[in-house]
């Protein structure tokens, strides 16, 4: 059985759990400070994006043609990948097909979804990560916890460790030197490259071109000396036409990073043309679904309008308290409670219980730049589980409670009876099945209750 999420908060060090909660709340402050600074009305912009993401997937299968069309017009050869072993043995046999050994990666969900580095390694392809914080992480075997911030759980000074460690310099918790540090390794990897991988952030239906945002430029180098680019890309990604980047772009920058624009913004329309002096000779698209076809025909369809920003996240105060691995997802926090079940597909119930971890607090859906409903659908995705008769480890069984509330008779008995618990010095030895490795993790509140039903029979003869 999965590890709770609680259980899993319950275990980490005060210094990861405070990590993440700066970290995150940073997050939350600036985007609200830049978003909120710069537009007047942002519900309204949330709700236009939102309604053109559920547009474009209500035709998917139109853009998704259209966009497909144009690609090949601009010299790209597009492939199609129904699951992680396909886009997987995609990618391997481009490379191989070229004898390219040695790989630059950009920063890409779409590749952490199908475990692609350990797939390449396992195949003699050497993958270098080239975004800081997915860098780190590939050194320490670790796995991102963030969509935008890959090491939210990690420190400046755990970061130092780790580049001693790996013999790129001395213990030096100085941001500036870890960055210096890093970018002189990461050159000569980039112009000693066969071909750099990387996702995209918007395809457009209209003209083909391919939309990749970095803060560090590593997506350029990635591909300025490769000879091949290859791209992994969720079908939903795909927007109508050119216009729809300035929406996108604009919401993205600032939900994520707090920022008017993301340093880097790349439009990529094909491989190098015969006036360009650098660029891929030949370029690749690998549309993957993985699952999203079949959210798509499901009640939660609009999960799949993410533009992976991370605010849910940042404002979550389970994922604050949890970080990203307690989903045992590469998605974490809100969007990783629904989309991770939903991708999961046949595994479900692995992931049936992270819908549960949750407050339902609303504030996921109120900082979503395109405005998904999320607590409706963590909603949907319990009432799955309860149908499918999917345990929940940890979870207090309702079925007690359910008898209890639909028997009047019981109900009074209960409300005289519950004073008895102040009564016990330790509630999490009560004799009540189920409860006491629930209570083990609560402190319950004095009794109150019992009094209403007494208190509205005298309320009703004063008012008679």
């Amino acid at each position: 059985m999965p590890q709770p999420i609680d259980t899993f908060a319950a275990n980490l060090s005060e210094e990861t759990r405070a990590t993440v909660l700066d970290g995150a709340e940073a997050g939350f402050d600036m985007r609200k400070t830049r978003l909120h600074g710069d537009y007047d009305n942002v519900d309204r912009l949330r709700r236009l994006a939102g309604n053109v993401k559920q547009h474009t997937l209500d035709h998917l299968d139109e853009y998704l043609d259209r966009a497909v069309a144009r690609m090949e017009g601009n010299g790209a050869k597009v492939h199609f990948a129904a699951d992680s072993d396909e886009a997987r043995k995609a990618i391997l046999d481009i490379l191989r097909r070229a004898n390219a050994t040695r790989v630059v990666k950009s920063k890409s969900m779409a590749t952490e979804e199908v475990h692609l580095n350990a797939y390449l390694e396992e195949n003699g392809v050497a993958c270098v990560e080239t975004d800081l914080g997915e860098f780190i992480v590939q050194l320490d075997e670790d796995t991102p916890s963030h969509i935008i911030k890959p090491i939210m759980h990690k420190n400046r000074r755990q970061i130092a460790e780790t580049f001693e460690k790996h013999g790129l310099g001395d213990y030096n918790t100085d941001p500036q030197t870890i960055t210096r540090r890093a970018r002189a390794h990461l050159r000569s990897r980039y112009m000693e490259c066969d071909a750099g991988i990387t996702g995209a952030n918007f395809v457009s239906a209209e003209s083909g071109r391919i939309v990749i945002v970095t803060n560090e430029g590593n997506a350029r180098f990635c591909l300025a000396p490769a000879k091949i680019h290859i791209a992994l890309i969720g079908i939903e990604k795909i927007v109508p036409g050119d216009r729809d980047f300035g929406l996108f772009l604009n919401l993205l920058g600032r939900s994520a990073t707090g920022q008017q624009l993301t340093i880097y913004t790349e439009f990529i329309s094909g491989p190098r043309k015969d006036t360009q002096p650098h660029g891929p000779e030949e370029m690749h698209v690998i549309f993957l679904d993985n699952g999203r076809s079949q959210t798509l025909g499901s009640d939660c369809r609009e999960i799949l309008r993410c533009i992976r920003c991370g605010a849910c996240q940042n404002v979550c105060p389970v994922y604050r308290q949890a970080t990203g691995h307690a989903y045992r997802h590469v998605y974490g926090g809100p969007i990783g409670a629904v989309l991770g079940p939903l991708l999961a597909g046949k595994q479900f119930a692995d992931y049936a219980d992270l819908p549960k971890a949750s407050s339902l607090c609303g504030a996921c859906n109120e900082v979503c730049p395109v405005d998904i409903p999320i607590p409706d659908l963590l909603l949907k995705l319990r009432n799955k589980a309860h149908r499918e008769s999917v345990p929940s480890p940890g979870a207090l069984p309702m079925q007690p409670f359910a008898k209890l509330a639909t028997h009047p008779g019981l109900w009074r008995m209960a409300m005289r009876g519950g004073a008895v618990t102040n009564f016990v010095p330790d509630a999490a030895k009560l004799p009540v099945p189920g409860l006491g490795t629930w209570l083990q993790q609560r402190t319950l509140p004095a009794w109150r209750g019992g009094k209403f039903r007494k208190w509205m029979e005298q309320h009703t003869k004063s008012d008679g």
